[in-house]
């Protein structure tokens, strides 16, 4: 009988990484953890119920990517970003997701309508019961629907990679249940774009709604 991995074998160990680093970059990119933020690793261990090595590879994988950054004392930190570096993100982050919807648009099927929908469905739970962390994951999700829906893993990849580095700073702009449920509101009408498989009528809905989405997050940080 083959023996089941635990975290002391290395599958176990790896499987152990990846679900910190998981957890961890879910809360950052709902600006759970905010930018600049130490990570504590003895914290972290008693969180997840570790020992420190997995908690060190998680935030080694993290730096990696660009969303932790080294901090004092030879510790990481959430990455912080300048208003103009933002500014830059978001320029580049904005034609991404107006190719995503481009695309989407022309290669729907029923599967990637329905988690668009699903996605959608759970935004607007969340925005009417005011619930400001889990508007943010199911925002997260809502997009992701719509890079799964490109058929293409590469652009998905770099999309997801920009929303990853801006989740902190774009969760800023939702101040109140108000903000939340014009966001989810909003979804409504790019997701009626993106399903006439209209192609010019999702990238222009999707660019309408980014730049929007844009203009309220640098305002707020």
């Amino acid at each position: 009988m083959n023996k089941v991995p635990n975290k002391q074998t290395p599958n176990g160990r790896g499987s152990t990484v990846a679900r910190i680093e998981a957890e961890l970059l879910e809360d950052i990119s709902a600006g759970v953890i905010a930018p600049g933020t130490r990570l504590d690793e003895v914290k972290l261990t008693e969180r997840f119920g570790v020992s420190r090595t997995p908690v060190r590879e998680a935030l080694t994988r993290l730096t990696a990517q660009g969303i932790l950054v080294p901090g004092e004392k030879r510790g990481v930190k959430v990455a912080q970003y300048t208003r103009e570096e933002l500014a830059q993100m978001f320029e580049s982050m904005h034609e991404i997701e107006a190719a995503c919807a481009r695309i989407a648009s022309q290669r729907l099927t029923l599967l990637s309508r329905s988690e668009i929908e699903t996605a959608q469905s759970a935004c607007v739970a969340a925005a009417e019961q005011g619930e400001l962390v889990e508007y943010l994951r199911a925002n997260e999700a809502f997009h992701g629907a719509i890079y799964r829906a490109t058929g293409n893993p590469y652009m998905a990849e770099i999309a997801s990679d920009f929303r990853r580095r801006t989740g902190p700073f774009r969760a800023k702009k939702f101040a109140s249940k108000k903000d939340m449920i014009a966001s989810a509101q909003s979804h409504r009408e790019l997701i009626n774009d993106i399903f006439s498989e209209d192609s010019r009528a999702a990238s222009e809905g999707m660019r309408a709604h980014m730049t929007a989405s844009f203009m309220q997050a640098l305002a707020a940080n």
